[in-house]
C-alpha cells in the first residue's frame, strides 16, 4: 500500500510539473502573438503544444525547449496514474 502512495505522490508531481510546462508554453504563444485562452488551457493543452512545437520548428528548425519537458510530464503522469491504479486494485 506504501508503495502505491510512492507513486501517487510522483503522478501528482509530474502533473504539477505538467501544469506548470503548460503555462510556460501559454506564455511564449501569446508573447508570439497566437491566439491562446488561459481558461481553456489544460483543455486545450496537447494542441497548444502541439502548436508550440510546430511554430518553434518552423522558426529555428528544432523543437522547442517547453515542447520535450511536457511530452515527457504528461506522459509520465499517466504512467505513475496506471501503476497506482494497478497497485492499488492489488491490495
Amino acid at each position: 500500500m506504501k508503495l502505491a502512495y510512492f507513486f501517487a505522490v510522483l503522478m501528482m508531481a509530474c502533473g504539477i510539473w505538467n501544469n506548470v510546462a503548460s503555462f510556460r508554453i501559454y506564455l511564449d504563444l501569446r508573447r508570439r502573438g497566437e491566439r491562446v485562452y488561459f481558461l481553456l488551457l489544460q483543455m486545450m493543452g496537447p494542441f497548444y503544444a502541439h502548436r508550440y512545437g510546430r511554430i518553434t520548428r518552423q522558426e529555428t528548425g528544432r523543437t522547442g525547449p517547453l515542447f520535450c519537458p511536457w511530452m515527457v510530464s504528461i506522459s509520465a503522469t499517466l504512467a505513475f496514474a496506471i501503476v497506482t491504479a494497478v497497485l492499488l486494485l492489488r491490495s
